[in-house]
This record gives structure tokens, sequence and C-alpha cells, in this order.
């Protein structure tokens, strides 16, 4: 080894760029597409994706959320034709969310037990016309309760364990009509466990968990709670169930217990304001790990987008990039379809 090479290992980073300049230039690398993407260390592809879709029993085909440009609620059959699109791009999966009739909400969110409910007719509509793409379905009760939280309630207390045993019990009708991988949403304690003991217990051993192990009390789901029609209803806040957007280390406390208790793969939710978590997440347990691009996220790009105070595809994609480049295996997006598109 080279006297030159010895003094160069004894360097700091920025040491080394100072002393080797103009022998070292880093722009020689950045001058080319070609050169660039031959060097690139993240990268984002059709794969990363999971497109999230809302739908509607109230609805004869599309019917636009003001508050998600570009965003519809869709009828059963809107859905299918939407992922037989989604599939042909290459997007391995999507996440359904409800939109219910009103009607059919009360305090005790019956209707999440409703074998022939909304998502279990829409879950085996897919299977059977869509074969090819995985179905992630949401095992949360705030689309089903008329008063709009996560559980059920008694005066302003969410009950946690009355909450699992109805989670665990809409699991299995779920997995029943063909779901791919639940995704509890609740963030009530002992759920992953509940769940995963009831499909065992029914023979749904291969249906995955994927668990919101880190979901937070964010400001940032105001739009989707418009598409699913809670807004009005919420009475309160989640701060008694949903993380304290102060806390990181109880993010970890979260995930691990998750995985402990049966969870294939782990969710971050947010996704943007919350990629340390994701990183911290990765570096630690180094499992398929999620992040969620909430509608937040989406409703801000979308509406600077549309005042032409940004450029729509760019910062889109690069948004999706910083979740790969904190450690995301896939991620949850609105922007699916566009992105695949784009990357295809």
């Amino acid at each position: 080894m080279s006297q030159a090479a010895i003094q160069v290992k004894t360097f700091k980073p920025m040491e080394l760029i100072v002393s080797a300049y103009p022998q070292l230039r880093l722009r020689r690398k950045r001058q080319a597409d070609w050169s660039r993407r031959l060097v690139a260390e993240t990268q984002l592809s059709v794969n990363d994706l999971i497109w999230t879709a809302v739908i509607s029993d109230s609805v004869d085909d599309r019917e636009p959320v003001p508050s998600l440009p570009g965003v519809n609620r869709l009828s059963i059959n809107a859905l299918v034709e939407e992922a037989k699109a989604a599939r042909d791009m290459g997007i391995p999966a999507l996440a359904l969310f409800p939109h219910i009739d009103p009607k059919a909400k009360d305090e005790a969110a019956k209707e999440a037990l409703n074998p022939d409910g909304l998502v279990p007719q829409a879950v085996r509509a897919l299977k059977d016309q869509v074969p090819g793409i995985g179905v992630i379905v949401d095992v949360a009760l705030d689309p089903y309760t008329s008063h709009g939280h996560d559980g059920v309630m008694t005066g302003e207390t969410i009950l946690n364990d009355e909450t699992v045993e109805i989670l665990a019990k809409s699991a299995i009708i779920l997995a029943k009509s063909g779901a791919d991988i639940v995704a509890p949403s609740d963030m009530m304690d002992g759920r992953v466990g509940a769940v995963r003991d009831a499909l065992d217990g029914a023979n749904f051993k291969d249906v995955m968990i994927m668990s919101y192990a880190a979901k937070y009390a964010s400001g940032f789901y105001g739009p989707y709670r418009d598409a699913i029609g809670t807004s009005a209803a919420l009475k309160g806040d989640k701060r008694t169930y949903q993380m304290d957007p102060a806390n990181s280390d109880e993010a970890l406390h979260e995930v691990e217990l998750d995985l402990l208790e049966g969870a294939d793969m782990v969710m971050v939710k947010p996704g943007l304001p919350y990629l340390d978590i994701v990183r911290r997440v990765k570096d630690e347990f180094r499992v398929p790990t999620f992040a969620f691009q909430v509608s937040g996220e989406y409703a801000m790009i979308m509406a600077a987008a549309q005042n032409g105070w940004l450029e729509e595809e760019r910062v889109m994609l690069e948004s999706l990039m910083s979740f790969k480049r904190a450690g995301c295996d896939g991620i949850l997006t609105y922007f699916a379809p566009t992105a695949a598109k784009l990357l295809s």
C-alpha cells in the first residue's frame, strides 16, 4: 500500500474532499443522465408502490373527494376496473379504505362484522376478477362507528379489550373474503396478538399482518377523514391511543411488541414528517418496513402543484424516493397509479 493511500485512510470524509480537489471532482458523476443512474444509491420502482383506494357503497361509479384532488370514491365495479389497470402497470398490491353509508354506522361498529359488507364484497370481487394483485385491508372500526373513533366507547373512554375482540372477529371475516394482508390500524394494546391468534385458530395461518405499528396522532389525516366520511362525526381526538408526535423511542417499543405478537411487516404513519422513525425502525429490526404517505401529504403536493408553486410529477417522485432512502421497503400512497406510469 502506498504512503498516499495510507494517508487517505486517516482522513475524515470532508478532509478527504478538500484535500483531494482538484483531482477529485464529485460533479464528474453527475454530468450525464446515464452516469447519474449508474451511481444512484437508491432505486424507486413500481414494486415499491401500494395503491390506497377509497371505496364507497353510495356511489354509482366515481365520486371526487374535494380535499384529495384526483382521488375518487369508487364503486366496487369501478374499483375492479382501476385495479386491473394498476395490476397491468405492475403495482403489487392495493389497500382498501371504506366510505360507509352513515345509516349503517353505530356506536358498536356492528357493520365491521357484516360478512356481506362493502369491504368483504370488494375483496371477493378483486380476488375473482383481478388475480395477481395483493389485497390489503384495514382492520379498524373508525369507518363504522357513529363517533368516528377506532374503538368502542364508554363515555369519552375508548375501551381497549372490547375493541380488540371486535377487531379479531373482523379480521377473520376479511380473511374469509380472500384478503392477503390484514392491517390493524387502531393502535389498541395487544391487537396484533389477538388478530394473529384469531387467524391461526380459523386456519388462516398464511394471511399476513401488516401492523400500523407506529401510528401518530397527526394533523395530516384530515382529507382522509373527509374521504371516508368521519370528519363531521369525530368527537374529541385520538391522542389517548395514537402516538405523541414528540416520541421516537416509544415507536421502537411499539414495533417490537407488534413483532413479538406476530406482525409480518410494520408500518410508520404518517410518512414524510416521520422518516426519522422509519430509519430507526429499519436499522433496529431489519424487517419489512412500510410507510403511509397519508392524505395530508398528498393534498399538500397536489394543492401546491395546482397553484403552480411546485412541479407535481417531480415533487411526487422526489417524495417517494425519500421514503426509499429512509429505509422503506414499500410506500402506501394515493400517487401509486400516476407514479407507476412514470416509472414504467
